[in-house]
């Protein structure tokens, strides 16, 4: 089986106003029903069984997935990761500035996701993702992983108390931004620490969600208002 990964962006879908257009979140405040659409109409563009969402928490729960969630269930509830060796369940990460990260084993055929905010990336959100694929029989040195679009540091302002709290425990992540204030690049510090783990093969989009229009960011919108959230995607493909 192959290994897929699709993360989406603003275009396409129903949701109007700050939402426009793809939103796939039921939690930002868009109508439910444009929200519903546009998650269909991804599981029907991906050719998959379903798609399975987080329902996240900034936390570092980690969930199995050993059966596709029926219609009207909710997003797993209190979940910031996932894991599954079920073929054509596609899991999903949502974000808007948080790093989403896309994990897999191809040997093993396991897929994992973890949605790695400030607060879930230094708990640890990405170290249990791997120990959940390991108890699928995944190994982090076969593992892949892809970090996704995210607020890269050169906009990702905090007081520098903050930054040296993330830096003791996600080495790599602090940093300065454009302005020369304290900054944090989480997508560094993860990279370093899949490293760390034995992941070898790590790809990063290079995309700022704050500076690519295309892209929602609650950090560039959000205090305006609301925004939507895009969805980074894994799955395991069983066609030939």
């Amino acid at each position: 089986m192959r290994v897929r990964r699709v993360v989406t962006t603003r275009a396409g879908g129903r949701s109007t106003g700050p939402f426009a257009r793809f939103n796939l979140s039921y939690g930002v405040g868009d109508d439910p029903a444009a929200v519903a659409a546009n998650r269909r109409r991804l599981a029907r563009e991906l050719g998959v069984q379903g798609v399975v969402f987080l329902g996240q928490l900034h936390g570092t729960r980690v969930a199995v997935v050993d059966a596709l969630p029926g219609p009207d269930e909710p997003d797993l509830p209190g979940t910031d990761g996932a894991a599954t060796a079920l073929p054509g369940v596609a899991l999903a990460v949502l974000s808007a500035d948080c790093v989403p990260v896309l994990l897999a084993d191809p040997v093993a055929e396991v897929v994992g996701v973890a949605h790695a905010g400030r607060v879930g990336a230094a708990g640890g959100v990405v170290p249990e993702t791997l120990a959940a694929m390991g108890r699928l029989g995944a190994s982090a040195g076969n593992c892949e992983a892809l970090l996704g679009p995210a607020v890269c540091g050169q906009d990702y302002e905090v007081p520098a108390a903050m930054r040296d709290e993330v830096e003791a425990v996600l080495p790599g992540s602090a940093t300065r931004t454009r302005r020369g204030t304290p900054g944090l690049d989480l997508r560094v510090g993860l990279r370093r620490q899949l490293v760390e783990l034995g992941v070898a093969r790590i790809g990063v989009d290079p995309r700022c969600t704050v500076e690519d229009p295309d892209l929602y960011s609650h950090r560039r919108d959000g205090r305006n208002g609301s925004t939507g959230r895009l969805a980074s995607v894994t799955w395991l493909d069983p066609t030939p």
